[in-house]
């Protein structure tokens, strides 16, 4: 395959995958696109409750923190921490927020999903659900995430960042190139997969048995949309500190 084409190809991949649907869906018309409005739905209220609580746990800050300024503070720590163990501790800082914005919106939309009766909100056309539910929202982090490896890359290191791509010998550079492809690829449908199979496993199991038994698996379910979130948060910083310090 030419290597120039190959680019152009995966691109046509993510946009063929973007319209893989689970179900129907209600949409809106902006712009001439055709868009999922549950999802921007669910996702608006999911940056809603991030901002909201943000807002209020640190409007009135304290030197000695407690209640939610103090919770805030412990999230802020631990995103602080898993930055730096990824990216290294000089160079950490300026990608605690992309890193904090990707865990937290995973992780909140994951958990609104699992806890929140979206069901009792009826739309003309489907049904609300988590965000992460839907593919065009993880291969949108997914990218967000790759622009961010090669921004922090390219800043890095300018135009030697990309003699990577030639070693250990040009031998390897349409690996190399593949790399790159595969890697939001992984992310966005792992993210997906997994929130999908969890919800339709507990849709089914409510369906079949509807008291005490889908109990357990709905906590089961919390836990693993909390492990997702972490898993790609840990991978975007890992690509992020892997791009700044070079192929080795």
């Amino acid at each position: 395959m030419d290597i120039v084409q190959f680019p152009i190809n995966m691109l046509n991949y993510f946009y063929d995958i973007s319209g893989v649907e689970v179900g129907q869906h209600f949409y809106w018309q902006i712009g001439g696109f055709q868009v999922h409005a549950q999802v921007l739905i669910t996702s608006w209220i999911v940056i809603a409750v991030l901002l909201g609580s943000a807002t209020l746990a640190v409007r009135d800050p304290q030197i000695i923190p407690n209640g939610a300024q103090n919770f805030v503070e412990y999230v802020l720590e631990f995103v602080r921490d898993l930055a730096r163990t990824q990216i290294g501790e000089e160079e950490y800082g300026p990608w605690v927020s992309f890193i904090g914005t990707m865990f937290l919106f995973i992780f909140v939309s994951n958990w609104a999903g699992a806890l929140f009766p979206w069901g009792i909100i009826k739309l003309p056309h489907g049904e609300l659900a988590a965000p992460t539910n839907d593919i065009n929202t993880t291969v949108a982090l997914a990218l967000l995430t790759s622009v961010a490896y090669f921004y922090a890359g390219f800043t890095k290191r300018g135009l030697g960042y990309f003699g990577k791509y030639i070693q250990p010998t040009p031998i390897l550079l349409p690996i190399n190139i593949l790399e790159d492809f595969t890697k939001p690829l992984s992310l966005s449908f792992r993210l997906f997969g997994n929130i999908l199979a969890d919800e339709l496993v507990v849709a089914v199991l409510v369906s079949l048995v509807p008291l005490v038994v889908p109990i357990p698996v709905m906590f089961l379910g919390l836990f693993t949309s909390g492990i997702q979130a972490l898993i790609f948060a840990t991978l975007a910083a890992a690509y992020i500190g892997e791009s700044m310090e070079g192929h080795h």
